[in-house]
């Protein structure tokens, strides 16, 4: 996989956690993926995904910067968006953010087998 396709199959992934479209998701991550070191398989994984969105109706994975070398991806996404309540332990309550999160994933057979997230919680608590 060259290091274009790769980055065109992270693109597919990120326009379907933003379309919701979790019928899909099996396309682009493996049914064994990992999550900062810990195995949550696909439904684990999707059933993360689907209480970030009910936690922030208004998420949006916006790419802000995308490294390829395959068979890893290093992302640094942006987000901009309206959580409900508490949101890694801190009192959002419906406040608008502005957030970013770094983060490495490693394919195998062209979908995401691993994830290594840090996300910019002290952004957040400034906000707050």
């Amino acid at each position: 996989m060259t290091p274009d396709e790769l980055r065109e199959i992270y693109r597919g992934y990120i326009d379907c956690l933003n379309r919701q479209d979790w019928d899909r998701l099996g396309m682009f991550v493996d049914d064994a993926v990992e999550y900062n070191g810990t195995p949550v398989g696909l439904t684990g994984y999707r059933g993360m995904l689907e209480g970030d969105f009910r936690a922030i109706p208004d998420l949006h994975f916006g790419i802000e910067l995308l490294i390829s070398d395959p068979p890893r991806i290093a992302s640094r996404l942006h987000f901009d968006c309206t959580p409900r309540g508490m949101l890694f332990d801190l009192p959002v309550n419906g406040k608008r953010i502005k957030f970013e999160e770094n983060v490495f994933y490693e394919f195998s057979a062209r979908r995401v087998r691993k994830v290594w997230s840090i996300i910019d919680k002290a952004a957040i608590a400034q906000q707050v």
